[in-house]
């Protein structure tokens, strides 16, 4: 598998621990991402288990505010969720992880701005704390399906959030492929840019979770890692793949196959 791919828990759903790290061992993943409740099992076993595969933690997803909880711009609200981010920024340092990426909570009855706002104050003391042990914060631009979990759903209001904010970006290219100006925002994000999910979308899927192997739908995956790549970045390129068809395949198998493809565009851009 290439150095710079990645894998991530997102793409065995539901997988027990044990199981999830019989896949990584199984793909020879060297680089893996973990869903933020991987730490329900205890860091000396997530410890363990990164030693024992040679893996790298890469980054931990998670979420700001519990699903289904809008922003409000009352601190009280924000209280718990503090709390909880500064606890999973030690526990990621703990693990050698590479950054943090979550969403932000829903839009609620807030204007856009006023919802940007209110999310830049409710993380601003994790950004701290974040910065002070080296784990840089991330948000994705997601599916407008999400508007109950988070509040940038482009490239561009992401990294508009990020700059308000003063974290870093994920970018999910399936998420925002053919979005409009899109090299431009590539090099607007890159500073800012520790993850680059991967995946594919297939024509005439219409239901969510649509995901494909990567080369076996539409997305230019290949002319996007060129602007990727030629705009600085440096980082991972972490495999998110979720739904029917990776199932159908069998996930192992997708996994596997999409590494090689990214494996391979990498290779050819000289990465």
């Amino acid at each position: 598998m290439h150095e710079r791919v990645s894998v991530n828990a997102l793409c065995f759903p539901g997988a027990p621990f044990s199981e999830l790290t019989a896949h990584w061992r199984d793909l020879g993943a060297r680089r893996v991402s973990f869903i933020s409740n991987v730490f329900d099992e205890g860091l000396p076993a997530v410890q363990t288990a990164l030693r024992a595969g040679g893996h790298k933690a890469e980054t931990v997803v998670d979420i700001f505010l519990p699903f289904g909880q809008h922003l409000e711009p009352r601190e009280e609200s924000w209280r718990a969720p503090r709390e909880r981010l500064n606890r999973l920024i030690d526990s990621a340092k703990a693990i050698g992880a590479q950054s943090i990426y979550f969403v932000s909570g829903g839009h609620g009855t807030l204007t856009w701005e006023e919802a940007a706002e209110c999310f830049s104050a409710a993380v601003a003391p994790c950004v701290a704390h974040a910065k002070s042990v080296g784990i840089p914060l991330m948000i994705e631009n997601t599916p407008q399906l999400y508007y109950d979990t988070h509040i940038t759903h482009s490239l561009r209001d992401t990294v508009t959030l990020a700059e308000m904010a003063g974290v870093g970006v994920c970018i999910d290219l399936f998420g925002c492929w053919g979005e409009a100006g899109l090299q431009d925002t590539i090099k607007r994000a890159i500073p800012r840019c520790h993850v680059v999910q991967v995946s594919d979308y297939v024509y005439g899927d219409r239901s969510f979770p649509c995901r494909a192997v990567p080369g076996d739908g539409a997305i230019p995956l290949k002319r996007l890692c060129d602007w990727i790549l030629s705009a600085g970045y440096q980082g991972a390129f972490d495999i998110e793949m979720i739904g029917p068809r990776i199932d159908k395949e069998g996930r192992v198998p997708a996994v596997r196959r999409a590494a090689d493809k990214i494996g391979e565009i990498l290779h050819a851009l000289g990465a």
